[in-house]
């Protein structure tokens, strides 16, 4: 039996239905461990998700972190270098009282699961555990606390942006916008993958599904299509990220 505390890595299904704060904006998590291996890769799975995310290596550091970031769920490991988990929590219930917990550790007895859960604790998963674990276990944490709301499961939405997979309608702040085929599936893609830097490359290989032969600037022409429906006289949500590829975001708020 593996003694690793590095989480196990599974193939990936077919995303979720996707979960959104109530203003539908992502939902946030805070990630506490002092593994700096572990916190990114359950960043990056929990990015996966469209969710936020922010880690904190130490007890001090979570509970800042918790007071300025104000995060919907919480991943926490039991040992910490400055506190004990359990003293964590307690801070954290102070700041968020409501907020879900999910304790990490490396250990399985009985009687540590019971401390944790009795101490105020939502779930418990042991070292080494499946990145699809965390991820499930965290999913229902979330929907059972009231933190997020359930889109249909055609449904994509990236801030005001709203994409129906079934229907291929698309509207931005409840304004229609027809798209052609090709100008669908590149949304589609940057929809599943929001506020992520997607490559030329990336795109071709899943918009188009063959290589262009060195013609990636098709990529450059079809967001710029994009941009004049999407963005259009509203704030924008496709950026370039020069030398990397693009991405998609919600808008940022309009100055006052």
């Amino acid at each position: 039996m593996t003694t690793s505390s590095e989480p196990r890595t599974e193939p990936r299904t077919e995303p979720h239905t996707e979960l959104l704060r109530p203003d539908g904006s992502p939902v946030r998590v805070l990630v506490v461990d002092d593994e700096s291996s572990l916190t990114e890769l359950l960043s990056m799975a929990l990015r996966y998700e469209g969710w936020e995310i922010r880690t904190a290596a130490d007890g001090a550091g979570a509970v800042a972190a918790a007071r300025a970031f104000r995060p919907d769920a919480v991943v926490l490991d039991v040992m910490l270098p400055d506190m004990h988990g359990l003293t964590v929590l307690g801070r954290l219930r102070r700041e968020l009282p409501d907020v879900p917990v999910l304790f990490l550790t490396v250990k399985d007895a009985v009687e540590d699961r019971i401390a944790g859960l009795t101490a105020g604790g939502d779930d418990y998963v042991t070292k080494p555990f499946s990145l699809e674990e965390v991820v499930a276990r965290l999913r229902g944490l979330i929907r059972r606390s009231g933190a997020a709301a359930r889109r249909s499961e055609s449904v994509l939405a990236v801030g005001d942006l709203t994409l129906d997979e079934d229907s291929h309608e698309v509207a931005r702040g409840g304004d229609s916008i027809h798209l052609t085929a090709t100008e669908f599936e590149l949304l589609r893609y940057l929809m599943r993958n929001p506020r992520r830097v997607l490559s030329k490359a990336q795109i071709l290989d899943r918009v188009w599904s063959y290589d262009f032969g060195g013609q990636a600037n098709v990529v450059e022409l079809y967001i710029s299509y994009l941009r004049r429906k999407i963005d259009a006289g509203r704030s924008p949500m496709i950026h370039t990220r020069r030398g990397a590829g693009y991405l998609i975001k919600p808008a940022e708020a309009a100055a006052a």
